[in-house]
């Protein structure tokens, strides 16, 4: 499932498209996706025009000169495709994907000028809301999360108090997104080795200097997948068809076997699972 580094990317690239973009006509090929669209989706959205994309967590949020904001969440396998008219006027895509089928289509925005941008979702496991902009942090998907790891909210002393007296594993506090919101399992596998901390230590017992840590490795590693476009792994693709390249950077996650590429470390990276998913870590340097 794209995580945080994946949707901030999808934003960017969406953003030159949509922000301030007209939208002629939303069309629905189907009436729902893993839950029912709201009623009149397309009536409300059609002749509306976007203000900024923002983003919450791993949701798209877009905008609208109406007062109402939609929330897209991209589900497993869910992708924003622009297509735009060429010299002949035929739709053409960006970067042409042989692995896109037509009949996954199942949200589309026409936009003035003749560009597209699509939502191809094949497993249906994405969403798309429309909640007033005004209150939208009340809206069901955004409201019980937490603090923005990118964002100012993100700080040691914050973090400290997050913590304070939990004893579930620090793995376990980090994916809740009613602490922290957007990350995910990569990118909290990285940060806990950047910061050598152990994934299973309990939250509670990180003591000033490594909660530090922590913060910088979070940042860290969210801003350097965010640069590389994000990680692939299986269907996550860019709007314009193309891949993400941090998953040649992970130091650990599916590195299982190989050494740890910690400065002065010869331990091994091991995988473990915790809640039934992957954990990749160090036994010798993460404490």
């Amino acid at each position: 499932m794209p995580e945080l580094p994946e949707v901030e990317t999808v934003r960017r690239g969406l953003a030159p498209h949509l922000d301030g973009a007209l939208i002629e006509a939303l069309v629905l090929n189907r009436a729902d996706l893993r839950f029912p669209f709201p009623p009149d989706l397309a009536r409300r959205v059609s002749g509306r025009r976007v203000l900024t994309l923002g983003r919450r967590a791993k949701y798209l949020l877009i905008p609208l000169d109406s007062g109402e904001t939609l929330i897209l969440h991209l589900g497993m396998s869910g992708r924003m495709i622009v297509e735009r008219r060429g010299e002949a006027g035929a739709l053409a895509e960006f970067h042409h994907d042989v692995t896109r089928l037509p009949q996954h289509d199942h949200v589309i925005f026409h936009l003035e000028g003749g560009t597209r941008v699509v939502f191809n979702d094949p497993r249906r496991f994405g969403s798309l809301d429309l909640r007033p902009s005004e209150n939208l942090d009340q809206a069901p998907a955004l409201s019980s999360l937490g603090l923005e790891p990118l964002g100012n909210a993100l700080h040691p002393e914050a973090l400290t108090a997050l913590l304070a007296g939990r004893r579930m594993p620090m793995k376990a506090a980090l994916l809740d997104q009613r602490l922290i919101a957007g990350l995910g399992n990569i990118y909290v596998c990285e940060a806990l080795h950047r910061s050598r901390i152990a994934p299973d230590r309990p939250a509670g017992s990180l003591k000033g200097r490594e909660i530090e840590a922590l913060v910088v490795a979070i940042r860290d590693v969210l801003a350097e997948a965010i640069e590389a476009g994000g990680s692939t792994l299986r269907d996550f693709r860019h709007e314009d068809g193309s891949l993400g390249y941090f998953q040649h950077a992970f130091r650990v996650y599916d590195r299982e076997g190989e050494p740890c590429p910690a400065p002065g470390c010869r331990g091994i990276v091991r995988r473990t699972v915790q809640s039934g998913r992957s954990t990749f870590h160090c036994r010798e340097c993460q404490r």
